[in-house]
């Protein structure tokens, strides 16, 4: 071997990542870095030639000199094409072995200055280097064989050198070696020692080879006795038997024994395992049965029999708890509190059952979350929307193929614990078809007294639910079989008040879109007018979800601001809403501006809350026809009848002409008459509206009511009167009629609508037309003609799916 210096030459250097070159020996790579790319376009423009060396690292993106080896190989390009993304396939061909001397330079590629090494070929070949000549020969063949990748081409090109410098390069090139060796034989500069390289290089890889073939032989081999072993196994079963000697299945039998001896569940459920793992010992291993019985076993052990979670019995803890996860919601917090401390001082009490019934947004499933937590309690969720089949909830018999427990049980098994929190969402949503009713399957595991022997289909032994708080949620009662809502205890939630949504927006909703937006609160601060702006005109709900998107909306704009570089903090007032939430969605429902006959201001409750309703009535000259407008259902029709004749019953006391019913034709409407319309909190409503237009004196416009009349004029209780009271307040109502019954619900009224509101308990509508009725001496002089005006529309606007209920 003659290593003296040849030349010293200057030329582009292209870094390999992963590869190396050989001389005589083709190469295709694909470039992508701009810095190769720059170097084949220099090599290109003059003589073709380019320095080829392997980095030490692929993951090296710009690497310097220290990065990479010192002996690389110049080769010629032969071609070059352009592929997608701006990447080149170059096909090169190696032509002597080089040292790297000096990097030249490193923009706009690399230079390098690097010594040519050449190797002198024997004139004759050694009988120790023929035998390795041969011996590679042979190896290699094997290699390709083993390789699925025979090619007689290759090995016929390769028999025909003898030189062995050049017979361990093509090897070296051809084969899968990790690059650290390919660089090893690429840096042995004697053709000899190369030789024998590769060849202990190639007898490791056919060893490798000859494993993995063995390997992959055994596999199908197993594969095709599988079918045989099954044909075999009674029959080997047998004749172990006969010999006394146990079986394989013996141990997963002891397994499942211990396993169930341990198991501290009733002695009922022991005997019932028991029984089921003799029938698993006289099935064969393979069959389905076996396998049903398996699952079986599996899942009963897994149940936690007597496995319970040590609860929490800090009032106090579990009420700090409570009121950091939620504001309001003061009737479920004490219910639950009052669970707490009848557990502190009766450890032994059962579970209870609750209902939580309101509309949706309202917390009903976030709250059971969080009484899970201040009980420390492990919680499941089993939603029962669209649920039509009774399996669903009590699980299908083991007989069935895929057969698993009902949803009660499973959620046993993912809480853990035999006393979790178990959340029923939508049971109010359960359907019935011809496979049962679901909620019928629910009375057993809802009913305290009986759920301590609660059995699943599926288990077919008995499983106690005692010990579990169950907690379901609804939007309404009215779909609930009856023996089912019997057994809860049914705790309504009502929606959330303006003042409420405020305090919520505040301490949660804004946080948390703040927090799930990167957005700090000095970035980002939305004052309470603004809040109160996007619940009066961006949002129109008994919840909060729509004004948690509002809100989230809010934050993305923000965040877009920020991100831009246009502020450096955002503060929005009311006024500001328009350029992050657009045009508002709903316009404020005002009053009337003036005192008029005949126009009466009601309250009316709604999926959405409470909302004002204003209602108009005209008295003609006619034949004493009554007309009824604005989509109203039954119940309000008869409230108008009912109103009707109570007046004729009092002519006398109100002034009235006592034959008004024969010789006026009365119009009674409610605007807006898109939207459906019932109930009976009306009445009194209508009957000053009938009064004012037959004295002709006006009605007040800061005064507005609610209430059921009867035909002599007494006043009966209504519902929804928390949000009622929020409605007339937000519209800037100064006096609010009331039944005399409903004064104790005042106690639930927010304490802000309180303080600002007039409220007025009557128990007769006679009791209240001085209240609501002009005085005679204010009346205008018109009115002797008792012909009602033309009153304007109501400017309030409630969703036209939604159906406006007066209770």
């Amino acid at each position: 071997m003659n290593e003296k210096n040849l030349t010293i030459e200057t030329m582009p250097m292209l870094a390999l990542r992963g590869v190396s070159a050989f001389p005589n020996m083709i190469l295709n790579i694909d470039v992508e870095r701009p810095i190769s790319i720059s170097a084949l376009d220099k090599a290109m423009s003059g003589d073709r030639k380019i320095f080829l060396l392997a980095q030490r690292s692929p993951r090296v993106e710009l690497p310097k000199q220290q990065d990479l080896y010192t002996i690389g190989t110049i080769c010629v390009i032969k071609q070059i094409l352009r592929i997608p993304n701006d990447g080149i396939r170059v096909m090169v061909e190696g032509l002597n072995r080089a040292r790297l001397l000096e990097m030249v330079s490193e923009k706009p590629h690399f230079t390098v200055k690097l010594e040519r090494l050449s190797e002198s070929r024997p004139t004759r070949i050694s009988g120790k280097t023929e035998a390795m000549l041969r011996q590679c020969y042979g190896l290699y063949s094997r290699y390709l064989e083993l390789t699925s990748n025979p090619s007689p081409e290759a090995i016929a090109a390769l028999a025909l050198s003898n030189d062995p410098g050049y017979v361990a390069d093509f090897i070296a090139q051809n084969i899968h070696l990790r690059h650290p060796e390919k660089q090893q034989l690429l840096e042995e500069l004697y053709p000899s020692k190369r030789l024998e390289k590769i060849n202990k290089i190639l007898q490791r890889e056919l060893e490798v080879l000859e494993i993995e073939q063995q390997l992959r032989q055994k596999t199908q081999e197993r594969m095709m006795q599988t079918h045989r072993e099954n044909i075999l196994r009674e029959q080997l079963k047998t004749i172990k038997s006969e010999l006394g000697e146990g079986s394989d299945e013996m141990a997963e039998l002891d397994e499942y024994r211990e396993r169930i001896e341990r198991l501290a569940a009733p002695e009922e459920v022991i005997q019932k395992l028991l029984k089921e793992l003799g029938r698993l010992a006289k099935q064969s291993y393979g069959s389905a049965e076996a396998a049903v019985i398996r699952t079986y076993l599996d899942t009963c052990l897994e149940l936690p029999w007597s496995k319970t979670t040590k609860e929490r019995a800090d009032v106090k803890i579990a009420r700090k708890i409570l009121d950091n996860d939620h504001y309001g919601l003061e009737k479920v917090k004490e219910r639950i509190i009052e669970f707490i401390a009848v557990k502190q001082l009766a450890p032994d009490v059962k579970g209870t059952i609750l209902c939580l019934v309101g509309p949706p947004g309202t917390g009903k499933t976030s709250i059971a979350a969080s009484i899970a937590k201040a009980m420390n309690r492990k919680m499941a969720r089993i939603s029962l929307g669209g649920v039509h089949d009774e399996a669903d909830i009590r699980g299908h018999r083991k007989t069935y193929v895929g057969a698993m427990p009902g949803r009660i049980i499973a959620g046993i098994l993912q809480a853990g614990t035999k006393n979790p929190v178990i959340l029923f969402d939508e049971i109010d949503k359960v359907g019935r078809d011809h496979r049962g009713d679901p909620s019928a399957a629910l009375l057993e595991a809802l009913d305290s007294e009986q759920n301590s022997k609660f059995r699943d289909h599926y288990l077919e032994v008995p499983f106690d639910l005692s010990e579990v708080l169950f907690i379901t949620t609804a939007n309404t009662t009215e779909t609930i079989s009856r023996p089912l809502l019997d057994r809860m205890e049914v705790i309504e939630l009502t929606s959330y008040t303006d003042e409420e949504k405020l305090q919520i927006a505040k301490r949660h909703l804004l946080p948390k879109q703040r927090k799930k937006h990167g957005i700090t609160a000095a970035q980002l601060r939305i004052t309470d007018d603004a809040i109160r702006e996007i619940i009066a005109r961006y949002t129109r709900e008994s919840g909060v979800r729509v004004l948690e998107r509002e809100i989230a909306e809010i934050c993305r704009k923000s965040a877009v601001k920020l991100v831009d570089g246009e502020v450096k903090s955002v503060r929005i007032a009311s006024g500001d809403l328009e350029q992050y939430l657009g045009v508002p969605k709903y316009k404020p429902e005002l009053t009337s501006q003036k005192d008029e006959v005949g126009l009466v201001c009601g309250l009316a409750w709604t999926g959405v809350g409470g909302v004002i309703m204003n209602v108009e009535a005209s008295v003609l000259d006619g034949s004493g026809k009554l007309e009824l407008t604005g989509n109203l259902g039954e119940v309000m029709k008869e409230s108008a009848k009912a109103a009707v004749s109570y007046i004729r019953s009092r002519t006398k006391e109100l002034n009235i002409d006592p034959d008004f019913y024969k010789n006026r034709d009365i119009h009674i409407h409610f605007p807006e008459g898109a939207i459906p319309k019932d109930g009976p909190s009306a009445g009194i409503t209508i009957a000053i509206a009938l009064i004012s237009a037959l004295t002709g004196r006006p009605v007040r416009r800061d005064v507005a009511m609610t209430g059921e009349i009867t035909l002599r004029g007494r006043i009966l209780p209504i519902g929804g009167l928390k949000e009622k009271t929020m409605a007339a307040f937000r519209h800037g109502i100064k006096t609010v009629i009331i039944p005399l019954e409903n004064e104790p619900d005042l106690e639930e009224i927010d304490p802000t609508v309180k303080n600002a509101l007039n409220f007025v308990a009557a128990d007769h509508i006679d009791n209240i037309l001085d209240i609501v009725l002009v005085p005679e001496s204010k009346a205008k002089s018109g009115r002797e003609s008792k012909q009602s005006l033309t009153l304007p529309l109501n400017q309030s606007k409630v969703s036209e799916t939604g159906c406006v209920s007066s209770q």
